[in-house]
């Protein structure tokens, strides 16, 4: 360390070590090195052989480097330095055994971490990104679409596990629609191939681009206004009481907005860099896609799911929160309450910022006859839902079942749907790219699964979902551990 007045640090580069001599004996001298330090309890996370340098001017200066170093990063503030000076000096001894001398021995804090591109941490509801990062989280619901079909996007719509497995649901149709219904997909079969998801789609990767880049637009827009503003004002009297309090505020707003601006390009900037590439929109595989049926069992309903295996290196366990539903930004607080819960002058408060938890199953018979309430309608009848196509939407659950008819080679099939109809006019429920989401009640509880909606052309004037009780029975006769993703049973 540099001592005196005028004493500072001075930068270093890491340079590579070529040691023919040093080379013919590491990997025997290596072993022994990280042995002794197991054996002395050092919780080391990589050993590296480097040079240093200091950093050049001009091309035209020769670089000087220094001597080789035993580089040794460690778990952070799991080293003393009394143990650090201990371990140098027996890393020493143990070179010299190999008669490699003139070595230095540095340790340092640093994590081994695989590079792979994990889903964005969840963001507070009071950060400016928050509105637009929902597509890259593990939050409900997950826009996604099989890497063979990309344009067949679909909605990863609830977490859930059988032992130490965790998978996706999701609707099969969605992410094998090449593959014959009519067949089991079954990824533990050899020759079936491999169907990779990946996350976000890319219609919805391009809708989340754009939608940053319309929020820029808008912020340069005003703060174009806001120095149009700022120049009259600073042309008008100095000394002028409220212009100068004017002045302050325009200025101080300003400024946010250029901070607002300045955010949004660097995240942008990040989303196009760091997810654009192929392999970094891999989330998981089709594990277990059993045929579709149509009405299926006494009840006559739709069996139209899969599950997807994650890939555990995309999801950061830590601050994984299980099945929660980013309600977006679609919905502020008082929106949400008023809609959810009609008749009740105290609401529940979900205290995870935008995120509504997910915490169990409504009772099949339940959906269409929700709980008794003194109102004509019942307020269990509210529903829920956050897709991948329509974002965040509310509506409520009919009282009777929908029938429903398709036609698939020439044979038509016909089943029973529990039927949702929107409470907000000119706002479908759902549309295509939203199967697969799960639908839940104002008590946060899994209603149903949506499979799809009918209506004039594009539009969807009524959602179908498959009652999620119903469905996970079925799922258990496969999977008989299967269960809803609970945090306390993270991994």
């Amino acid at each position: 360390k540099p001592i005196g007045l005028e004493a500072y640090l001075v930068p270093k580069v890491i340079r590579p070590v070529f040691d023919d001599k040093f080379a013919a004996v590491w990997e025997e001298m290596g072993t022994q090195i990280y042995k002794h330090l197991d054996d002395a309890n050092v919780n080391w996370t990589t050993i590296d052989v480097v040079r240093f340098a200091e950093p050049v001017k001009y091309n035209t200066v020769r670089e000087t480097v220094g001597p080789i170093f035993l580089w040794i990063g460690v778990h952070p503030g799991s080293l003393s330095r009394e143990l650090a000076e201990k371990e140098a000096v027996a890393c020493k001894e143990i070179l010299l055994s190999f008669d490699i001398d003139s070595v230095e021995v540095a340790f340092r804090e640093s994590r081994f971490r695989r590079y792979t591109r994990k889903l964005l941490d969840y963001v507070p509801i009071n950060n400016l990104i928050s509105s637009f990062c929902g597509p890259l989280t593990a939050a409900l619901s997950l826009p996604i679409a099989s890497v063979q079909t990309p344009d067949s996007e679909s909605t990863g719509g609830i977490y859930l596990s059988a032992g130490n497995d965790i998978y996706l649901l999701t609707a099969r149709h969605a992410v094998l629609p090449r593959e014959d219904p009519s067949i089991v997909y079954d990824h533990r079969q050899s020759s079936q191939d491999t169907v990779q998801v990946k996350l976000p789609g890319p219609a919805a990767f391009d809708n989340m681009v754009q939608s940053i880049s319309d929020k820029i637009n808008t912020l340069k827009r005003t703060k174009a206004s806001q120095e149009e503003i700022i120049k009259k004002l600073q042309t008008l009297e100095i000394g002028d009481k409220y212009v100068e309090e004017k002045l302050a505020i325009f200025v101080s707003d300003l400024m946010k907005s250029e901070t607002a601006i300045n955010m949004l390009e660097d995240f942008q900037s990040g989303v196009i860099n760091d997810w654009s590439r192929g392999e970094d929109f891999i989330i998981g595989h089709v594990f277990y896609a059993p045929p579709i049926g149509v009405g299926e069992g006494p009840n006559y309903y739709t069996e139209d799911w899969a599950l997807i295996e994650l890939d555990r290196s995309k999801i950061n366990w830590t601050t994984f929160k299980g099945n929660m539903m980013d309600l977006g930004p679609e919905l502020t607080t008082f929106r949400f309450t008023s809609l959810m819960y009609p008749y009740k002058f105290t609401y529940p408060k979900y205290s995870h910022g935008r995120l509504f938890p997910i915490l169990c199953i409504v009772p099949e018979d339940e959906l269409t006859r929700p709980k008794p309430n003194d109102k004509s309608e019942p307020s269990s009848n509210r529903l829920i839902k956050n897709g991948g196509r329509t974002k965040t939407t509310i509506g409520c659950g009919n009282g009777i079942k929908s029938f429903v008819r398709e036609q698939w080679n020439g044979t038509k099939h016909t089943s029973l749907e529990f039927a949702i109809l929107s409470r907000e006019i000119h706002t479908a429920f759902s549309d295509r790219g939203d199967s697969g989401s799960i639908i839940v009640d104002n008590e946060g509880r899994a209603a149903a699964f949506l499979i799809g909606g009918c209506g004039y052309e594009e539009s969807a004037d009524i959602t179908y979902g498959t009652p999620f009780e119903w469905l996970l029975k079925r799922i258990k006769v496969q999977f008989p551990d299967v269960h809803l993703y609970q945090p306390s049973g993270k991994i």
